[in-house]
């Protein structure tokens, strides 16, 4: 007699981007960013998308770098986007209730895109384009360090909506 058991996985086939300002130059962020990403895919579709830094940028103000960093990340993004910031005044989460805001996303979008941005924040531009904000903390962390921690609590998201043992309450 064979027993069947059936689990219950959300998977999400909402296409879901990383999009960063900037390479990733520490080796130990870039391992614990490609062992979360490697992660993540058994989830959903997923991928991290970098965007070149601006080159010459003594010669420019904070403004003009936001600015041109802006007109790059609205070049790859395509109009039926959904693009959340992460930006210290957006909204707050606990893992649980980013899983479950996570989860209504997938109700109304093709691609879902965080962005992260250069070290002076986003352009008016972006801001303007954005669907939403997302702040990590009220603690100031660097944009190397937040691609990590973002990776991290988006896999922690993926263990909960599919009830996994990673997340303690």
């Amino acid at each position: 007699m064979y027993t069947w058991i059936f689990y219950s996985t959300f998977v999400c086939n909402m296409k879901t981007v990383l999009l960063l300002v900037g390479k990733t130059t520490d080796k130990h962020f870039q391992a614990g960013m490609a062992d979360y990403e490697s992660r993540i895919v058994h989830y959903m579709p997923f991928s991290v998308v970098v965007i070149p830094e601006i080159k010459n940028t003594r010669s420019l103000s904070s403004e003009q770098q936001k600015q041109k960093e802006g007109e790059l990340i609205l070049k790859s993004l395509s109009p039926s986007d959904t693009l959340i910031l992460l930006d210290e005044k957006g909204l707050e989460f606990t893992s649980v209730d980013f899983a479950s805001w996570l989860t209504k996303q997938q109700q109304g979008s093709r691609r879902l895109v965080f962005c992260i941005g250069g070290p002076y924040g986003f352009s008016s531009d972006v801001y303007d384009r954005a669907n939403g904000k997302i702040s990590l903390s009220k603690m100031t962390f660097s944009h190397q360090m937040v691609r990590v921690i973002f990776l991290e609590q988006l896999y922690r998201a993926c263990t909960i909506m599919n009830n996994e043992p990673y997340h303690h309450d």
